[in-house]
């Protein structure tokens, strides 16, 4: 199903809330504007398969702008809304958007746009106004708010997160049925987690990330509630499940991180008897924090790995984590694969790329880079695709992740994955935060460095130094041990989690950029 139908059966169900403020739209209201929005679009002259760009920060009518898309046949892409003017510039005119839809509170980047991207016609921005960009509250106004004529399903083309490199948009073939037919990815997300009309879903994290919007997309598939943040916060997001009685929720590692630092007496404040179910995903969970939220929430954290780029998922419950912890779930050996530099499968305990195998009607490929779609296949096998996590089958079935292909150490010809090393340093009680990645070095080639960001009130020293390499040399191989250690007030990382270690990691390799 799709709004339209739910606009019809409860139509003065809030579909969705936004937390800040308090304000809603109905599935009524939704439906209304995303067919006012579909008809604009349609009018200006956009057809199936054109690009339609949001520039937005979380915002009431971000979902209506994307529901436009859903039932036009358009492309909807979501733009990171912390870009600067050259980067969404770069956005728009790489994926040809014809429209673009922004906000008076993006202003300050969004004014510098209109001479950027001489391709986009069509520039519309609410809650106020912006030179060379028309109102879109006037323009909404002059639409029906019927359904257009004809509605076929379109689709969300999310760009890469950039970490390792300029973001690439993931484009998969358009669904050729109509917009109320049954959306492929509905069983591995809305299915899988049990999302149904009662759902009441949070999202703490940025429609603008492909995870989020694929949760808000199915909730509302549903007939659920969506409730979202503007911005994350540890103890706001707590009030909120209590407040709303929220059902799901979505959170990425750093979140977990930052509510588990919160006072107890305030951890415990709230009422969380509603929640069934906390799925993270987007990046790396250490061990010990995954079982300090299971140990407070109970068995209700859920897990699943993917992409943007994948070809498919792996999901893992709280029950099967106990049991495998570390895990993301059981690898399907007719879809999932290991594989050895070469492309020689990987023994079980061997670590290598991890493929998934997809159906070769539904492929992802990089949009205007075909170098680094042949990249992302096996150098045998078309329909195998790896987003470039490195990982491990063990012996019981189960896919471990051990850390990314760009940034693994290669110290004397051993390889090191500093996922290990990462999630070892945060659990002590002094670090906040923490990334490892190779830095030069002239006899091995690299050796492992640290930067951390540490916990409120402690302060850089020798002595914290020693007491780090002591604490590594118990919980890792004496090779991983970090050979130097950096402190920085804050780690760079994007919203949905991810640290942005490239450019770490460059600033140390200033003649050969990896």
């Amino acid at each position: 199903m799709y709004i339209g139908t739910y606009a019809r059966k409860v139509p003065k169900k809030p579909a969705v809330i936004d937390a800040e403020t308090g304000s809603l739209l109905t599935y009524e209201q939704l439906n209304a504007e995303s067919n006012r929005v579909a008809r604009l679009l349609h009018e200006r002259g956009l057809r199936r398969g054109d690009q339609v760009a949001i520039f937005m920060e979380n915002h009431l009518s971000y979902m209506a702008v994307i529901w436009a898309a859903l039932r036009s046949g358009l492309r909807a892409v979501p733009l990171n809304r912390y870009y600067n003017a050259e980067e969404v510039a770069y956005v728009v005119n790489d994926c040809g958007a014809k429209a673009i839809f922004t906000t008076a509170a993006q202003g300050n980047v969004a004014k510098a746009l209109p001479g950027q991207i001489p391709g986009c016609g069509h520039l519309f921005v609410m809650d106020g106004d912006l030179p060379g960009w028309e109102r879109y509250e006037t323009a909404l106004a002059l639409q029906s708010a019927l359904p257009p004529e004809v509605e076929t399903m379109g689709a969300v083309m999310s760009y890469t997160s950039g970490t390792t490199g300029r973001p690439r948009g993931v484009l998969r073939p358009m669904p050729n049925v109509p917009a109320s037919a049954t959306w492929g990815g509905w069983i591995d997300t809305g299915e899988l987690f049990d999302i149904d009309e009662n759902t009441v879903y949070l999202s703490p994290a940025p429609f603008y990330h492909g995870a989020p919007m694929r949760f808000c997309r199915a909730v509302h598939m549903a007939g659920g509630t969506l409730v979202f943040m503007r911005k994350f916060d540890a103890e706001q997001a707590l009030r909120l499940i209590e407040h709303y009685r929220v059902t799901h929720s979505q959170w990425v590692p750093t979140m977990f991180v930052r509510m588990l630092k919160l006072d107890r007496s305030i951890r415990e404040r709230y009422d969380l008897s509603s929640h069934r179910i906390a799925i993270h995903a987007a990046a790396p969970c250490p061990t010990d924090v995954k079982h300090q939220m299971i140990s407070w929430w109970g068995p209700i954290v859920h897990e699943y790995y993917g992409a943007t780029d994948s070809a498919g998922i792996t999901s893992i419950t709280c029950e099967e984590w106990l049991q495998h912890p570390g895990s993301v779930g059981q690898a399907d050996p007719e879809r999932v694969k290991v594989c050895r530099d070469d492309g020689s499968e990987a023994a079980a305990g061997e670590p290598g790329q991890v493929y998934f195998v997809g159906e070769p009607e539904s492929l992802p490929r990089y949009l205007n880079d075909p170098e680094k779609t042949r990249a992302s296949r096996h150098p045998e096998h078309d329909n195998w695709v790896t987003g470039g996590d490195i990982g491990v089958i063990r012996e019981n079935g189960y896919l471990y992740l051990t850390g990314r292909k760009a940034f693994t150490i290669i110290s004397g010809g051993v390889n090191i994955y500093p996922q290990a090393i990462e999630d070892a340093l945060i659990e002590h009680p002094l670090v906040a935060d923490a990334a490892v990645f190779g830095v030069p070095n002239e006899e091995m080639g690299e050796e492992v460095k640290a930067v951390l960001e540490l916990a409120r009130g402690v302060e850089p020293s020798a002595d914290l130094v020693d007491q780090l390499t002591v604490y590594c040399k118990t919980r890792v191989a004496r090779y991983m041990v970090p050979r130097s250690f950096e402190f920085v007030e804050k780690l760079p990382r994007t919203e949905t989690g991810k640290l942005m270690k490239k450019e770490m990691r460059d600033a140390y390799w200033p003649d050969q950029v990896k």
